[in-house]
């Protein structure tokens, strides 16, 4: 006897409201369908649905996500690195606290090398029929970064390559939810050799329209943001016991039937931020106008903060994380959300004086602020003009740095932002010794300077 069983997934959706509707009916409704069949169905999550540069997401730490995963009836998901280092430990605990399906994890761990009781390293769904299906999991190893933060995070490949047998053992079915990305995905397939008989990956953002065989393996991912539904269709023979047929494909969101709540669905979430968010946070005794185009009373008080907060010696960043001003008056949650969506932390880079000098003349590049950024946590338009606090040159031509010609061998600290840690435009920076603030947000950095310097309106 041959059996069919359906799979449906999701990935990196990142709070990307605007087609959720249209995701929740086709689910609901296939799920219904294939039920009616007499056919197993089970969905999956593969991390990063949650994404605070959403006013809905942070004002409820991702718990709101959680509850549209179980209003569809999700049967398990695993964490991204949007869920694991922009949350609390506190906030990542609590995240699931409400959650109907089993969150899959076998690569982090609290400092003390045990796991934390929100997640399991493996879990096992049988259909009607006996057939039983073996989970695996793991996040993108963003060590630094989840250490910062008080938890261990180990190398997800080896991970799942050591959890693969052991689960297989006790599954007809092995599949595997991966937040690692395309390569390591494919190089996860190669290593296991067929055992795994479907990888379903995230992280990366890629696209496989009908999937791809790595090694004995179906791979199959859905893109980003909520514009695909990936889907995977295996045949199980029970005579052989095995799948003896993998087939993938994706649908577009954008061709699905429209329901009822599609266009209103994500505002009236934004709505609910706003009521959420609406607390003054911050007294500001004067408007703040912000600017892409040099230094403005907006991003001085940024950067003040972002010294204060770091302890660094200079500061330098992008005018563009700024998404407009501050009026005079009660500032509330909503209106610091508004500013800096980002998912962006602070970052300490420690440079020798000659590198900093050689960074400082790059980052005057003519040509940077009407780059259009995308990515690296940015959710603004444009670069904007690099803002520069405690680093500059004298009319002698020297670099001085806290007021002081720099010294080419002596180390300083430079307050950045972790998006200029990457390499991509300050290659030095990739390589250099780093401190990042976590799990605090710009935003937060901002806010907690501002309440210090202004008050609130209990102070």
């Amino acid at each position: 006897m041959k059996e069919t069983i359906h799979i449906y997934h999701t990935n990196d959706l990142h709070s990307h409201f605007e087609r959720w509707p249209r995701i929740r009916d086709f689910l609901m409704k296939r799920k219904a369908l294939h039920k009616e069949q007499g056919e197993a169905c089970y969905l999956f999550d593969i991390g990063d649905h949650i994404d605070r540069s959403h006013p809905y997401t942070d004002a409820t730490r991702g718990k709101g996500n959680v509850i549209m995963l179980n209003e569809i009836g999700y049967d398990a998901v695993t964490i991204g690195n949007n869920e694991g280092i922009t949350l609390s430990p506190e906030e990542l605990t609590d995240l699931y606290g409400e959650a109907e399906f089993p969150v899959v994890l076998d690569n982090l761990f609290m400092e003390d090398g045990n796991r934390p009781g929100w997640m399991v390293p493996d879990a096992y769904l049988t259909t009607r029929s006996g057939i039983r299906i073996g989970l695996i999991a793991a996040t993108a190893d963003f060590s630094t970064s989840y250490e910062r933060m008080g938890w261990k995070v180990t190398g997800p490949r080896s991970a799942l390559e050591a959890a693969a047998p052991r689960v297989s053992r006790q599954s007809d079915i092995l599949v595997c939810l991966s937040h690692m990305g395309s390569s390591e995905d494919d190089r996860l397939a190669d290593h296991t050799e067929g055992r795994i008989d479907v990888i379903l990956g995230g992280h990366t953002h890629h696209l496989y329209p009908d999937g791809r065989e790595v090694g004995g393996t179906l791979i199959a991912a859905a893109g980003k943001w909520g514009q695909y539904i990936g889907e995977v269709t295996l045949t199980f023979d029970h005579a052989e016991g095995r799948v003896v047929q993998a087939r993938a494909e994706v649908h577009d969101t954008e061709t699905l039937p429209k329901p009822d709540d599609d266009t209103g669905y994500d505002r009236q979430l934004r709505e609910k931020a706003a009521d959420l968010l609406s607390a003054t946070v911050f007294l500001n005794p004067t408007e703040l106008k912000g600017g892409w185009d040099g230094p403005t009373p907006l991003s001085d008080l940024f950067a003040d903060a972002l010294l204060f907060h770091t302890g660094a010696d200079c500061a330098m960043f992008n005018s563009g994380i700024l998404l407009g001003g501050l009026p005079e008056g009660p500032i509330s949650g909503m209106d610091l959300h508004r500013l800096l969506p980002h998912p962006i932390n602070p970052c300490v880079i420690t440079l020798s004086g000659a590198e900093l000098e050689e960074a400082y003349d790059l980052s005057l590049n003519p040509e940077w602020p009407d780059i259009r950024l995308k990515g690296l946590g940015f959710r603004g338009e444009k670069m904007g003009a690099m803002i520069h606090q405690g680093i500059g040159r004298g009319k002698d031509g020297k670099l001085y740095i806290s007021g002081s010609p720099a010294d080419s061998d002596r180390m300083y600290m430079l307050a950045t932002l972790d998006l200029f840690t990457y390499g991509f435009f300050f290659p030095a920076f990739k390589q250099a010794r780093k401190e990042y603030f976590m799990p605090e947000l710009i935003r937060d950095v901002l806010a907690g300077y501002a309440i210090r310097k202004f008050g609130t309106p209990s102070s």
